[in-house]
């Protein structure tokens, strides 16, 4: 995953406290990761997984 292009999340806040970053430059794969803790774990979505989400996040 070395070649993950790492950018914040739209949906996060001005708050470094609350800030996601996602890569989603890779074919198959979402990456998205803590910007607090970016060594301490990466979730892994496959493309519809993470439309389904972001289009929940939308809603809320």
């Amino acid at each position: 995953m070395t070649d993950a292009q790492w950018r914040k999340s739209t949906r996060s806040g001005s708050s470094e406290a609350t800030c996601v970053e996602v890569a989603d430059n890779l074919p198959g794969v979402v990456l998205v990761r803590d910007t607090k803790d970016r060594d301490g774990g990466t979730l892994t979505f496959g493309p519809t997984a993470w439309q389904a989400f972001v289009e929940l996040a939308k809603q809320h």
